[in-house]
């Protein structure tokens, strides 16, 4: 896989005139040179159904009078840049009227992305019907035709579809279209169809052609669907709604799996297809860099012209970033996440419900931003894991326990380990009780919301107060082993029409009654009564924030890696087992909101005198320099530490620690 990739997408309306007309092999080698391109994927077939070749089962776009596809393959190939092509499976927006009896339904007979016709936008189809073949023979034609370096499958997954055949067929077998377990079954027997199908076409032809599906987001817990991938690419544009940290949780989750993937952005202002929009080039810069910092190739998305013309502001704007790219990989090649932490992920447990953040539910997204923040190391796993690989297992807020899990996670315990929960984490899958050994026991929901929380100990930068917590809580009393480390303090009575106080949520009492168990340690765990995770996600409380820290350093007593570098910056540190060296990515930049709810970044301030400190026991370094300037770095070993300062941090900078 290259590192420097641009996926150019090409939707094209048969409404524009010229398409084509101004595409030259001159221009599209000198706009790849210039952005330090090395891979680009180019279209076969866009959303709106049309080719961009001579094509025996499909209809060329009415306004292309040549072989687009077949020029821009000759023309990268000519300067070593590889060149996947692109086939639209979900939507092929001219088949849609057409065929609409294989578009996918809802249970109101609604289509799905836009509900109707008299509204603009893509239809799906359904790969229930006989729309697959039709997809299918598409894809076999390219496949034969064109010496692809692989072949990018859009618009796909698990689907649930209420449309006449799968209604029909979901009848005929005696089930219950009501049944929405039943419509699930379908949809994952659909899908599965569909992958196997597709990759035996491609296969046949081409036995060792590289093949992705793509959904926008990997589902965590659903390792199956890696096999009908050759790699993965984790589409994450921060701009567009995924914020910056999605990628971190995806690229988190799927590098301990051991699939070669890579991180997609965008050029764009905001979202795909956006003309005219541009991101500032430390953006990019930093985007592509945290892709490197989790073991993942680079993908910049662009949108050609529909006359043909590459945009030199876009390669100008992604040279900035592939430069630097191309400078650094060498060390990022073939490398495993260090990790003393596992973030149970919720996702991966069969929790479906999603806030806000794009494809991540809010307790998710608000534990990854904690991680990221306290500049722990750690990876997303699911309840396949190796869960005695890491030193500490967070649960958090809605974690629920079958009997397979709690036996992992006793194991787990047994051999050292410690678990940090919160909110449900660790009750069974009926959320009645605990039967996870936290030194509590339930008592039901906590009826005051918001309420507070009063630890025993001092927080970093608060010092000792009832600090407010706004998310949902559990009532809990001790139980033998546990011990009290804060308590919950509720308010005088709920908010509500005819009984308020003050601008917002009534204030805690000074009532002995009115005070519970909130925080609990035992000797391999702490328990925290709140959502705090969803808490800090929706809220983003300091309070919050330095009670979750503080617990996890009470947990994990000797973290392999320690560091002065502010709140958003971003550790990672990856072993290159071929080169035996350790890879220690350090990144700062802070995104600012612009606009409505739109995560910017412009400027990339310097960070001076970076200090790190890693616990490496078993490993002896032969030495410690600067990537990819090869600059020799001072470093002391104390008490088995290797200690270091990065004298200034500009974006990215890696530390490279040779092993002996």
């Amino acid at each position: 896989m290259r590192f420097r990739q641009v996926h150019l997408d090409f939707h094209t309306s048969e409404h524009i005139p010229g398409i084509g007309t101004q595409f030259s092999k001159q221009q599209f080698q000198e706009m790849l040179t210039r952005g330090h391109v090395d891979s680009i994927t180019v279209f076969a077939k866009c959303h709106h159904g049309w080719a961009y070749f001579p094509s025996e089962v499909n209809d060329q776009h009415p306004n292309l009078d040549f072989d687009l596809l077949g020029a821009q393959i000759e023309a990268a190939h000519e300067i070593n840049v590889k060149t996947p092509v692109y086939i639209s499976v979900g939507f092929e927006e001219k088949m849609a009227r057409i065929h609409p009896e294989w578009l996918m339904r809802d249970e109101k007979d609604r289509t799905n992305w836009v509900d109707g016709f008299m509204v603009p936008g893509w239809h799906q189809f359904c790969l229930n019907t006989p729309y697959l073949d039709h997809v299918i023979a598409q894809t076999e034609e390219v496949v034969r035709k064109y010496d692809a370096d692989g072949i990018f499958l859009d618009i796909v997954g698990v689907r649930k579809c209420y449309c006449p055949t799968c209604l029909n067929q979901l009848l005929a077998e005696g089930k219950d279209p009501f049944n929405e377990k039943h419509v699930a079954e379908q949809g994952e027997r659909v899908y599965a169809n569909y992958a196997k199908r597709i990759r035996e076409a491609i296969q046949a032809i081409k036995p060792d052609m590289p093949v992705t599906q793509n959904s926008g987001h990997f589902p965590h817990g659903r390792r199956d669907l890696i096999d009908v991938n050759t790699h993965l690419e984790l589409e994450s544009l921060p701009t567009a709604g995924w914020g910056y940290d999605h990628f971190p949780l995806s690229a988190r989750y799927v590098q301990p799996l051991g699939v070669d993937f890579l991180g997609m952005t965008g050029k764009f202002h905001k979202f795909w297809g956006e003309f005219g929009g541009y991101k500032h080039p430390n953006a990019l810069r930093y985007e592509t860099a945290l892709s490197l910092a989790h073991g993942a190739h680079c993908s910049i998305g662009d949108h050609l012209h529909p006359e043909g013309l590459m945009d030199p502001a876009t390669y100008d704007l992604i040279g900035a970033a592939y430069s630097e790219v191309e400078a650094k990989e060498a060390w990022c090649e073939n490398t495993v996440n260090i990790a003393d932490v596992a973030l149970l992920s919720v996702e991966s447990t069969g929790y479906e419900q999603h806030g806000s953040a794009m494809f991540t539910n809010q307790y998710d997204a608000g534990a990854v931003r904690l991680l990221l923040e306290g500049k722990f190391l750690f990876n997303v796993v699911d309840m396949d894991s190796d869960f005695n690989a890491y030193k500490l297992i967070i649960m958090p807020d809605h974690v629920l326990v079958n009997e397979k899990l709690q036996a992992k996670l006793e194991n787990f315990t047994a051999q050292g380990g410690k678990i940090l929960a919160s909110g449900k984490s660790g009750m069974d899958w009926q959320e009645q009780q605990f039967v996870m050994d936290f030194g509590v026991r339930h008592l039901g929901v906590n009826t005051f919301k918001p309420d507070y929380f009063r630890p025993s100990f001092e927080l970093a930068n608060l010092g000792h107060a009832n600090f407010l917590i706004q998310a949902v809580g559990q009532r809990i009393e001790l139980t033998e082993g546990g011990t009290e480390l804060a308590k919950r303090v509720d308010p005088y009575f709920n908010r509500k029409a005819f009984q308020f106080s003050g601008h917002q949520h009534t204030p805690f009492t000074f009532r002995k009654e009115d005070e519970s168990p909130g925080v609990v340690q035992t000797c391999n765990s702490i328990y925290i009564a709140w959502n705090v995770f969803e808490d800090y996600a929706v809220e983003g409380s300091l309070p919050v924030k330095e009670l979750i820290h503080q617990c996890m350093r009470m947990l994990l007593t000797e973290p392999t890696l320690s560091t002065n570098l502010p709140a958003q910056g971003v550790v990672t540190l990856q072993h290159q087992t071929s080169q035996k060296r350790l890879v220690n990515h350090l990144l700062y930049a802070s995104p600012v909101s612009r606009g409505q709810g739109v995560e910017i970044i412009e400027d990339i301030l310097p960070v001076h005198d970076v200090k790190v400190d890693l616990h490496l026991p078993g490993k002896d370094i032969a030495g410690v320099y600067l990537a990819p300037q090869k600059t020799p770095l001072a470093y002391d070993i104390v008490d088995g530490h290797i200690q270091y300062t990065v004298p200034v941090l500009k974006g990215h900078q890696m530390v490279v620690l040779d092993l002996k």
